[in-house]
């Protein structure tokens, strides 16, 4: 046996001895309960993605640097591109990769350093709600092919307005457009454009007319639903696109019985609205055009649906009337056709008459056949039938236990008669039971 400890030679007592990998997650284990969580920033050194979507890099400083690892889920929730030479602030948490003994920081968060608590606060408000799968593919909806009637959420005073507009005029100026304002910067837009929502929400579901909140430039309808909603507001910075980072804001865009599309800012904007909603677009531009198919193109492809009905209609009759004409070709005179049908039924009779009479010939035939064999085919069977029997008996017979006692063997049993085949199952004073060939006989061990 190998001893698994040593004594310290100066005070002779025993020092543990670790296995390594024991070792590996002790270490780990109180740097956890020293320093985690932890917020970093340092420099990105050696950045790099695996097929898998995991991340790779060490964050440097002029004093030091540390490996980290950013799996898929974290990286996915980046609103940049790390690349090398950034500086960063990463919040995670310090572990051992055990089966190299590494030490690392395995990143839950990243930000470029200096944006400050609202990027923080945005982050944690982003994780929390892809927790609760609001974020997840499976609930957003397809936009409408072509939609009956568009429902608009910006500000009266916005840019994004008149692009929108413009761009739908241009494009579908048959489709109305219903416009719900509301304010899309400061303390009370998130509040604002939750209102403004629920009042497209109610239209959709009462077919009710917004009477002092539409633009007198855009088209209004009562007699179509509306199918889907635009979400826009131009460009700026982190504080003043804000008002779409509100978690109220967010869970009313999750509850929307209509599609949702939210264009706010610019294409590296990123929002969380822009998670929720069912399409995000990279401008309010771009939302316009995804529920506007322009007129052209759906005038293009009626003409186009007209040629191929055209072209089917055409191929249709003529293909009916080369079939006419073979019909008619192979019909001919009826009474020509009646003469040739009329000899085909004279000749059918003749063949089935025949065949009859040669059916009954050959059935008469096996019938005598079969009279002559059967008597010696059941004398057979019966034979076969005694001879498996007889074996049956020998070898039943050869299985009797009475064979076996009568060579001078006996069977033992305890008093509730369970066979005794090994001494270990008796003890000395009990009763035992043999059974002869004739006869028993009580027994007691010794």
């Amino acid at each position: 046996m190998t001893d698994t400890s040593t004594y310290n030679a100066s005070k002779r007592l025993p020092a543990q001895v670790w296995q390594v990998g024991a070792l590996c997650r002790a270490i780990a284990d109180a740097l956890d309960a020293r320093f985690n969580p932890v917020t970093v920033r340092g420099e990105i050194s050696g950045f790099s993605r695996a097929s898998s979507g995991h991340c790779y890099f060490s964050l440097k400083d002029a004093s030091g640097q540390i490996r980290c690892a950013m799996f898929k889920r974290a990286a996915s929730m980046a609103d940049f591109m790390p690349r090398d030479g950034d500086l960063v602030e990463v919040r995670g948490r310090i572990d051992v990769y055990t089966p190299r003994g590494d030490l690392q920081l395995i990143v839950e968060s990243i930000s470029q350093a200096g944006q400050g608590a609202l990027f923080e606060q945005f982050l944690r408000l982003k994780a929390k709600l892809e927790a609760e799968g609001l974020f997840e593919q499976g609930r957003k909806r397809a936009l409408p092919l072509v939609p009956r009637k568009i429902g608009l959420v910006t500000s009266l005073g916005a840019a994004a307005l008149h692009d929108v507009a413009t761009a739908l005029q241009r494009r579908v100026p048959h489709i109305p457009v219903v416009l719900s304002p509301a304010s899309v910067q400061g303390a009370n837009a998130p509040q604002e454009i939750i209102k403004a929502l629920s009042k497209l929400y109610q239209l959709r579901q009462s077919k009710r007319r917004l009477e002092p909140d539409l633009l007198s430039n855009l088209e209004q309808g009562e007699d179509s639903d509306i199918d889907v909603i635009l979400l826009v507001r131009g460009g700026g910075s982190l504080e003043d696109l804000w008002a779409f980072n509100d978690e109220a804001l967010a869970r009313a865009i999750a509850d929307s019985p209509i599609p949702i599309i939210v264009g706010v800012g610019h294409e590296t904007d990123f929002s969380i609205a822009d998670f929720v909603a069912d399409v995000r677009a990279p401008t309010p531009t771009a939302a316009a055009e995804l529920v506007s198919a322009s007129q052209q193109t759906w005038l293009n492809t009626l003409d186009l649906i007209q040629d191929r009905l055209q072209s089917t209609a055409n191929h249709a009759v003529d293909s009916q009337n080369q079939r006419l004409d073979r019909a008619q070709a192979r019909l001919g005179r009826p009474s020509t056709w009646l003469a040739r049908q009329r000899q085909q039924l004279q000749s059918h009779q003749q063949h089935l008459k025949f065949a009859v009479k040669g059916r009954l010939a050959s059935q008469r035939q096996q019938v005598l056949s079969l009279q002559t064999q059967w008597p010696n085919q059941v004398k057979s069977v019966l034979s076969r039938m005694s001879e498996r029997l007889a074996r049956s008996e020998r070898g039943l017979a050869l299985l009797d236990p009475a064979l076996v006692l009568q060579r001078g063997y006996a069977w033992l049993a305890d008093e509730e008669g369970a066979t005794v085949v090994d001494a270990a199952q008796v003890q000395a004073g009990q009763a035992l039971r043999a059974t002869l060939a004739k006869g028993q006989i009580d027994l007691t061990v010794k």
